[in-house]
């Protein structure tokens, strides 16, 4: 019984989903009433992962499960970006006629599968969560059956994800044949030499996560789907699925295979430069706003990935403090594009930013912010987050690497500043709808905040993360 405590908000969740299905079917009339029970339901499950903190590590269901340190800090993460998604985004899909009761309960089996994976332990585990959350996103991405782009972005995003899986389970099948286990554990005691089998397998399976972070060159699915899916699933896409995928990225490198580094950090090395250079450039002659964020994300995969690649403690623990700011970042600039709405329709294009400043100071305001953090200005959070990482990429006299993420840096500087240009030295256009519902300026409010005031106790997160160990 006591396994069952330590796995609580996975069980609550599932009972969570089965309950709100059932009563979504039986009631007429319940969309609100269920959106509001899920939203109840994740600050829950928040709680009882956050009493988690402090527990010794555990492994359970036959060692195919670690609850741990990252692994609690990680799926914290996921639950309260889920809550801030949710919040920002109810009055977006009922003006878009897509408040229905499906949506929230996708939602959550999305945040299921993302849990799963990350205290996964085994290759078929990790699997089973990682094909729960890409089902419930390829139904999310089409979600607007009357919108043509939405529909092809959930088509797009399936046949190219189903590829990715079945690469990521031939490489599954290849390391279960060469090492003898799908378990972790297993793994790195029966690993007594390098074998090419071994390094395909590695190999087969980096692309498949690789796909689920939107790492060049598996990059393609992303522009698209970001710019034709609702703007609701989009905030989702670029924030939850990456905090998942990059959990075991840094898992399945360095429990199994950290004894083959030198066989798969050159690999890294190349997804994290390709990433950094190509969303960096690519961006820039964008003219709509996802489908920017979605290249600007590529470039921010590439620098979480250098402090992977860096093969020790403090550059995972670089990576997931890139990881957590890039997700108040990213919260706070959809928050601001779900605010450019008239006359109850939505706008996504750079042009529709002209002279925002003139009519929306505030809004404006909190945009520059978010905009000189992505972009790395200090003394906001973002700055903070390239830091660490290239402290730790310099401390292991990688410099190359180094460099090429200060150039990117530099390229990415222009398309943020671009919108600035645009938001506050443009003519301005008619004034936007200032009728916002509460939790999307709760989420756009706090999301500002944390930015802005970082600097003042940068340490804070860096000493809650000093106490993830995973070599």
């Amino acid at each position: 019984m006591i396994n069952l405590n330590f796995v609580f908000s996975e069980i609550f969740i599932s009972i969570s989903i089965m309950f709100l299905l059932i009563l979504g079917v039986f009631k007429n009339r319940s969309s609100n009433l269920i959106y509001n029970l899920s939203i109840l339901s994740l600050f829950i499950i928040l709680i009882s992962n956050y009493n988690l903190f402090g527990k010794d590590e555990l492994t359970i269901f036959n060692n195919s499960y670690k609850i741990d340190f990252l692994s609690i800090f990680m799926k914290f993460l996921v639950i309260a970006s889920g809550i801030f998604v949710m919040l920002s985004s109810s009055k977006y899909l009922k003006l878009n006629k897509i408040y229905k009761i499906e949506y929230p309960i996708l939602i959550l089996s999305s945040i299921l599968g993302m849990m799963i994976m990350i205290s996964a332990n085994d290759l078929i585990v990790f699997y089973m969560g990682l094909e729960l959350q890409s089902l419930a996103l390829y139904v999310l991405a089409s979600f607007n059956r009357d919108n043509v782009l939405s529909s092809e972005s959930g088509l797009k995003y399936f046949v190219l994800s189903a590829l990715s899986s079945g690469l990521l389970l031939y490489g599954c099948s290849l390391i279960y044949g060469f090492s003898g286990s799908t378990n972790f554990d297993q793994i790195s005691a029966n690993i007594t030499e390098v074998q090419y089998g071994l390094t395909l397998g590695i190999v087969f399976i980096i692309v498949g996560l690789a796909f689920k972070i939107s790492a060049v060159p598996f990059h393609m699915w992303a522009p698209d789907v970001y710019q034709g899916s609702p703007t609701s699933v989009t905030i989702f896409f670029a924030i939850l699925p990456k905090i998942a995928a990059l959990t075991v990225f840094i898992k399945f490198l360095y429990v199994p295979f950290v004894n083959l580094i030198d066989q798969w950090q050159i690999i890294i090395i190349f997804l994290s430069i390709a990433s950094m250079l190509f969303g960096s450039i690519a961006a820039i002659g964008q003219q709509n706003l996802k489908r920017l964020m979605a290249y600007s994300s590529i470039s921010h995969m590439g620098f979480a990935l250098a402090g992977v690649a860096v093969g020790s403690n403090e550059g995972i623990q670089s990576s997931i403090i890139y990881i957590s700011i890039y997700l108040m970042m990213n919260l706070a600039f959809f928050s601001c594009i779900f605010m450019l709405r008239r006359n109850n329709e939505y706008y996504e294009k750079i042009d529709d930013l002209s002279g925002l400043s003139k009519n929306h100071p505030i809004l404006s305001i909190s945009l520059l912010i978010s905009l000189f953090s992505l972009a790395g200005i200090p003394p906001l959070a973002g700055f903070f987050a390239k830091f660490y990482i290239f402290m730790a990429v310099i401390e292991e006299q990688m410099y190359a690497l180094a460099i090429i993420g200060l150039l990117s840096t530099v390229i990415a500087a222009f398309y943020y500043l671009r919108l600035i240009k645009t938001i506050y030295f443009d003519k301005e256009l008619e004034k936007y709808d200032t009728n916002h519902n509460i939790g999307l300026r709760v989420s756009l409010a706090i999301s500002t905040i944390i930015i802005l005031l970082y600097f003042i106790y940068p340490s804070s997160l860096l000493a809650i993360i000093s106490n993830i160990k995973v070599i």
